[in-house]
């Protein structure tokens, strides 16, 4: 499959992954991210894909799957905030001071990458800006803007856990 035949699919059915996401987990940033985490699984195994299903079906499969396993690798995190939210000053002081210091850590490894993935790393998560905004910047496709953001994030991960 060419990068125009699969840039039709993604322009085709951008939206209707990114509502499905958007009901499963009620939050517009998380929704757009793991749409663009969808998009990304399937055009690297795109060729795998048979055909004996629709293609949006196949696509809704890969967008659930992301969000499950999204939902794993947060669990931690999730039950942590559920434990400290007693109003202890103490608590909530190292929480923040955590929080801190892996936001350096981030920032620190965001330094170091490549172009373009430390810029639109930054446009997404500090400007807030959409894959189209991002797209329309660099004068490339959203889905250009996804993937590379993807990566991005892949990368400052990798580093991450290099780091623990």
């Amino acid at each position: 499959m060419t990068q125009s035949e699969f840039e039709k699919i993604y322009q085709i059915y951008f939206h209707y992954v990114y509502l499905y996401l958007l009901k499963l987990c009620n939050n517009e940033h998380l929704a757009e991210e793991l749409t663009s985490e969808t998009f990304f699984k399937a055009m690297k195994a795109i060729d795998k894909f048979q055909g004996n299903c629709d293609i949006n079906t196949w696509l809704v499969t890969i967008a659930k799957n992301s969000y499950y396993s999204y939902l794993k690798r947060n669990k931690s995190v999730v039950e942590l905030d559920q434990t400290f939210e007693v109003k202890d000053d103490k608590v909530d002081i190292e929480n923040q001071m955590i929080k801190m210091e892996s936001s350096k850590e981030i920032y620190k490894i965001l330094h170091l990458l490549e172009e373009p993935y430390k810029e639109v790393f930054s446009l997404r998560v500090l400007g807030d800006l959409s894959f189209k905004q991002i797209a329309e910047i660099y004068g490339k496709t959203e889905n250009w803007a996804c993937v590379t953001y993807h990566r991005a994030k892949n990368k400052i991960k990798s580093k991450m856990e290099e780091f623990l």
